[in-house]
């Protein structure tokens, strides 16, 4: 090349760049999104995958610390009825093992730019300490759509945000809520709902973090349906088929009850998702017993909590739950069912209960000091990469007596890490916040004896 003027070597070189870069975009033109990890048991896993149309395919696995280690096959379909997505359960699985995987659709191997792996949980009960881990988490995922966004500087802020997340590698990543906007055109369409998930589902800054943490999920109004909706919402139903067809949780209501609510147990602690939507009522209804999460999965929760033995308890809201100045989206400003949870709390000696929550469009950790009890704490992450809460300065919440000092964020994009640490009877969390160039704001550590009733 060097025979060449300078100015024709320059031109050739962006030439050949620009198609190295094509070519690399168009590598694995039937793979839409994924593969995703959901829910990890001992002995089982479960993962996602979308094509852009419908097709065979086959998933390899094997045990990667073995080196001639007997490669599985799990083989079947993508559905256009299920906007050619699947769910891909394996099972048999050996207990806190690290397997490989591989996709092939369509008879194609699929090269992807990231590792793919997943471990099966450790069966540590009974014989040695549970095992550390790491959460990452947030709400409030905005991805842009000029067609139908507002006219405008852009409400959302880019996804970069998802691979410093990525960066983290936590085991899982929660998803706090708002993890999709349905714009107006989609409210009353199930097939506009159903693109709004796919456009937001194959974010190239998700894909690694979907391939390599476990990812549970619970939803909040806008990927629910329009802002502030509830149970009048016409197409609820529509919603939560949707929901079920994009994430892999470990369950959705109970056969009772509908809803996305589940619960789910990581080591020696247990996640309680919970859903602020299907069964709410408006928040205008002038009734003072409106439903909030509803009587069935209220009394779920309760259940759940005092048949819990995890070390920690905690507990996932779309919405706040314990801030006393937030009476419009949260479950203060539904006094009923909110003095209800309060009250079991009081009542039932549960040690580890704890609570996360999005929506707010800016971060705080709250502590609600309880007389003669151990003070419940809620840490509110939000937003990923929507609009922040700019103007917080100039209303009263800007300095909530229930706030931890040091905890807020209000003019940054951010997630969250809880890091859970320890030894036996002496485990502890780590709560940071991280903001959109992936460096720590701040953190701040709850021990296990500070959620024990003396």
């Amino acid at each position: 090349m060097n025979y060449l003027p300078k100015f024709l070597r320059s031109v050739l070189i962006v030439l050949l760049l620009f198609v190295a870069h094509s070519t690399q975009a168009q590598q694995d033109p039937q793979l839409e999104a994924g593969p995703m990890l959901g829910y990890v048991e001992m002995q089982e896993a479960n993962l996602w995958i979308q094509t852009t149309k419908p097709t065979s395919f086959e998933l390899t696995y094997w045990n990667k610390s073995k080196e001639k280690a007997a490669k599985h096959v799990f083989s079947s379909s993508t559905l256009a009825l299920k906007s050619n997505t699947a769910q891909i359960k394996l099972t048999d699985l050996d207990y806190g093992t690290t397997y490989q995987y591989e996709l092939t659709i369509d008879g194609q191997k699929i090269d992807l730019p990231y590792k793919t792996e997943f471990t099966t949980q450790q069966l540590w009960q009974w014989r040695k300490p549970a095992p550390d881990f790491s959460v990452a988490m947030g709400s409030c995922l905005y991805v842009n759509d000029s067609e139908f966004d507002r006219p405008g500087t852009p409400y959302g802020k880019g996804t970069e945000i998802l691979t410093h997340i990525n960066n983290q590698q936590p085991d899982m990543m929660l998803w706090l809520g708002d993890n999709v906007y349905y714009r107006e055109p989609d409210f009353y369409s199930k097939k506009r709902m159903d693109y709004r998930y796919k456009d937001a589902r194959n974010t190239p800054e998700m894909q690694p973090l979907l391939a390599n943490a476990i990812n549970i999920a619970t939803w909040d109004d806008h990927d629910y349906g329009p802002n502030n909706s509830d149970r009048s919402y016409r197409m609820r139903e529509e919603a939560l088929e949707i929901f079920k067809r994009y994430w892999v949780n470990p369950g959705y209501g109970t056969s009772e009850t509908d809803g996305v609510f589940t619960k789910y147990k990581y080591s020696d602690v247990e996640f309680f998702l919970m859903d602020d939507r299907y069964h709410r009522a408006p928040n205008q209804l002038k009734k003072e017993d409106k439903d909030f999460f509803g009587e069935a999965q209220l009394q779920w929760l309760m259940d759940s909590l005092v048949g819990s033995n995890a070390t920690f308890k905690v507990i996932v809201v779309g919405n706040q739950v314990t801030n006393k100045m937030n009476e419009h989206e949260s479950l203060v400003a539904y006094d009923e069912e909110y003095e209800q949870l309060m009250d079991f709390l009081d009542k039932h000696d549960i040690p580890g209960v704890l609570f996360l929550s999005g929506d707010r469009h800016f971060t705080e950790l709250l502590k609600t000091d309880r007389e003669d009890l151990y003070p419940i704490y809620e840490f509110t992450s939000s937003p990923l990469s929507s609009g922040t809460y700019g103007n917080l300065q100039e209303s009263e919440e800007y300095k909530n007596p229930q706030r931890v000092d040091g905890t807020l964020v209000y003019d940054d994009q951010n997630f969250g890490m809880v890091h859970v640490k320890g030894d036996e009877d002496n485990r502890r969390l780590i709560l940071e916040t991280y903001g959109t160039d992936g460096k720590k704001l701040w953190d701040y550590i709850i021990h296990e004896k500070d959620l024990t009733n003396k």
